[in-house]
């Protein structure tokens, strides 16, 4: 039978998001109100990687959890960017760093059960340095390490970002 809205409402809303409570008939034919978060950007992930084997991550203090968090750069993409655009607006702005050649990586939901949040991670390649720029929000630690580093961050829980643990696992798998 699938999933059938019956009604829905904006419960909040900002420049980034929307909270919408809808009314639905679930697969099983129960009657649920089910709240939906909805942004109004998606996410763009960038692995940077050199030709000597090391990435770059971005470390800082995430409101959210109250806590730091070592991740991959990253940021928001509007919904009428084109995310290649984005993502090295944000490499730049979060690293100084430029690429030279970007591939796409890989496509996911961020947490599908309550958001239709969406995100793309790229690989950038052909590093040049420069200056960082980052925005009134960030607090940037930025760090370069080997790729063989990062991983065994990810296996240690001390990258625990979805899109940065999914991005850095699946560039170690067979195409």
């Amino acid at each position: 039978m699938g999933w059938k809205q019956l009604s829905s409402r904006t419960v909040w809303e900002n420049d980034w998001m929307a909270l919408r409570e809808d009314e639905v008939i679930n697969p099983g034919g129960g009657r649920n109100l089910y709240g939906h978060v909805h942004f109004k950007n998606r996410a763009v992930a960038i692995l940077p990687l050199d030709d000597d084997g090391n990435t770059w991550l971005v470390g800082q203090s995430r409101y959210t959890l109250g806590e730091w968090s070592w991740e991959l750069p990253m940021g928001g993409a509007p919904l009428d960017e084109e995310p290649l655009d984005a993502a090295k607006r944000e490499l730049r702005e979060e690293t100084g760093l430029t690429a030279g050649e970007w591939t796409e990586l890989m496509r996911l939901h961020t947490s599908n059960s309550i958001t239709d949040e969406s995100g793309i991670v790229f690989v950038a390649r052909q590093l040049t340095a420069g200056e960082t720029a980052f925005e009134e929000t960030e607090d940037l630690e930025v760090r370069k390490l080997p790729l063989g580093e990062a991983l065994a961050m990810v296996r240690r829980g001390e990258i625990t970002d979805a899109i940065s643990v999914a991005a850095l696992l699946r560039l170690k798998l067979p195409d």
